[in-house]
């Protein structure tokens, strides 16, 4: 059985939630639709003509891809224009194009995880905050031999994480009181009469990010008719998310050592180095795509070196004016998604038993030629 559209897309959306991404970003559904059967997904990095002829040799119905087709709104649709001709063959050929964009480099395990693991970088941190998980507390009244149920099942959703401790809890034994009335349909009691029942009083911590799934996995697992729950708004500071992310190498490397290491973890042919090639540096920013913005934040965070693409001239004076190095393997290293973004997909659809398949574009992007 195929994967519905949507199906696919709740998956990709709890790997990289549309609510990390920068305003005005254009994400999400831009072609298409998603109501209907996804046979194959083609997980691309640009949406090119060549990449569309390569989704119609797989029969894929449905392009993933980080960088968006539609980046402005459209004042025509004329099928004679480069633009227009490959949304004329999109829609001729039933493929949807979907964008996970800076939503999937702000992500766990998004584009920048993916670029600072590529060369070993360790203690990991945003370079731009952009979003903080706010946190809430959840409180819900259980029956003392439900108690362990409904525990694990808020656990295993994702409730219960303060810092870095998980299964985080505190539970007070009381007695609490109820009557069914009519047209009630009680676990414990009966209608009309005075119930006392021994009940624990489960406090635990919730993302706002997870409420609504945490909720669903409490209600599911626990036994009565009507739950008594409450939930309160915390002042304490949840997990941030940002761009880019800055870490160190397990020993310091000169700036030469790490444009190879680049070049390799990247697969480029070649790099952009601004200073000195024989300097010594040990922590690293990164950010995939377009950088030439973030000079200060890698500053500020005091890095030896940040790793980005599209420097511009007067950026790398700046830097260089500065003392940070610069390396730019250019913005097509992006492509580091590709594969990740893949094989989380096709793992999400076996493990529900779906004849999805999804594939890795292999087709190469890059507008430039290094002569």
């Amino acid at each position: 059985m195929f994967a519905k559209g949507q199906n696919i897309i709740q998956m990709m959306e709890e790997l990289a939630p549309k609510h990390y991404a920068v305003p005005d970003d254009k994400i999400g559904l831009q072609l298409g639709t998603l109501n209907k059967e996804i046979t194959n997904v083609l997980v691309a990095l640009d949406v090119t003509d060549e990449v569309v002829d390569e989704a119609i040799r797989l029969k894929a119905n449905l392009i993933i891809a980080h960088h968006a087709i539609i980046f402005r709104p459209l004042a025509h649709l004329q099928t004679d224009s480069p633009a227009g001709r490959l949304y004329e063959k999109l829609i001729k050929n039933d493929i949807a194009v979907y964008i996970a964009h800076t939503n999937l480099d702000v992500a766990e395990g998004g584009v920048n995880d993916l670029m600072a693991d590529a060369l070993g970088l360790n203690g990991l941190s945003p370079l731009e905050d952009i979003h903080t998980d706010k946190l809430k507390k959840l409180v819900v009244f259980i029956p003392e031999d439900h108690l362990d149920k409904v525990r694990q099942a808020l656990f295993q959703a994702g409730a219960g994480w303060i810092g870095h401790y998980s299964h985080c809890s505190f539970n007070i034994a009381g007695t609490g009181t109820f009557v069914p009335e009519e047209g009630s349909d009680p676990f414990i009691g009966k209608q009309g009469k005075l119930e006392e029942v021994r009940e624990v009083r489960l406090e635990t911590i919730i993302p706002q990010s997870i409420e609504r799934k945490a909720i669903q996995a409490m209600l599911k697992a626990h036994p009565y008719e009507e739950v008594a729950y409450d939930l309160y708004h915390l002042d304490l500071k949840g997990r941030t998310f940002g761009l880019g992310r800055v870490g160190k190498l397990d020993d310091s490397i000169t700036l030469q050592q790490l444009c190879e290491q680049v070049k390799q973890a990247y697969e480029v042919p070649t790099v952009r180095l601004v200073g000195d090639p024989n300097r010594s540096v040990r922590k690293i920013a990164v950010l995939g795509g377009s950088g030439s913005r973030y000079v200060r934040h890698a500053l500020f965070a005091g890095a030896d070196v940040l790793i980005t693409g599209d420097i511009d001239y007067h950026t790398a004076h700046d830097a260089l004016a500065a003392g940070l190095a610069l390396i730019d393997p250019g913005h097509n290293v992006e492509k580091i998604m590709k594969q990740s973004v893949t094989g989380y997909l096709q793992k999400k659809l076996q493990d529900k038993k779906s004849d999805t398949q999804v594939f890795a574009s292999v087709i190469n992007t890059e507008p430039f030629q290094f002569v």
